[in-house]
């Protein structure tokens, strides 16, 4: 699947993945996380399908998200702020029991490691949480960095997540492709300089990927490894 930049082969020497809706598929933790919170409040519960569709932004956008759609009015910031701890004891007491990786993540990594890409995910997700997703997942191994949602001075959609892990890789930005599946994803690339390429299959927050400035869409991690390349040591001055 490609319909943008012509099947554009970027030159790189480092790659960044988003963690939620890109390498794992986290909506059943996030909607179980979600509907605990509901419980304490004495409040319904939210389909898992509809939750999907509500991710995006951050976990204070989601339950601000919830909280309109089961109550009919959006909860104030000091309501989110004091719901935030009660959402993030329900998501660790349930972390990675349904989370999966999406088909492809393995042997994509696989492929773009053993080409001697470093590799990274930037995510904002709480920091706390990144590391019990990775190792759950089996994957931790594969990543020279780290960033969470507690590590830079801003979220993506500012570059300020971008620029850290690109730092962390001794790169420029630059050369640093940027694989997400959102809007949050496009344009913290954009704004730190980085090429992107966006997956179909994630949240972004139900709309569709083919509405992103992207450089491109692909199907999946195997298929991001068919658009890199990285410039031989012998050219390099």
């Amino acid at each position: 699947m490609d319909d943008i930049g012509s099947a554009r082969v970027f030159t790189v020497d480092a790659i960044a993945f988003d963690l939620d809706g890109t390498l794992l598929d986290t909506v059943h933790d996030l909607a179980a996380a979600v509907n605990l919170m509901l419980a304490e409040m004495g409040l319904p519960s939210v389909p898992v399908d509809e939750v999907r569709n509500m991710i995006g932004k951050g976990i204070a956008n989601l339950i601000g998200k919830v909280l309109t759609r089961v109550r009919g009015a959006h909860p104030d910031a000091d309501e989110i702020a004091a719901l935030l701890p009660v959402y993030q004891r329900g998501y660790a007491s349930i972390l990675g029991r349904e989370t999966v990786l999406y088909p492809g993540v393995l042997t994509g990594l696989d492929r773009m490691r053993d080409a001697g890409f470093r590799l990274a995910v930037v995510t904002n997700k709480a920091t706390r949480f990144v590391a019990p997703h990775l190792a759950h997942a089996g994957i931790s191994q594969y990543f020279a960095a780290v960033v969470g949602g507690d590590d830079a001075a801003a979220k993506k959609p500012d570059a300020a997540p971008l620029v850290l892990a690109a730092s962390r890789m001794h790169v420029p930005t630059a050369r640093m492709l940027m694989v997400g599946d959102s809007v949050n994803d496009v344009e913290a690339a954009r704004a730190a300089g980085s090429p992107v390429l966006v997956l179909p299959y994630g949240y972004n927050e139900g709309a569709s990927v083919q509405t992103l400035a992207a450089d491109g869409i692909v199907d999946s991690l195997e298929a991001v490894a068919d658009r890199v390349t990285r410039v031989p040591a012998s050219c390099i001055s």
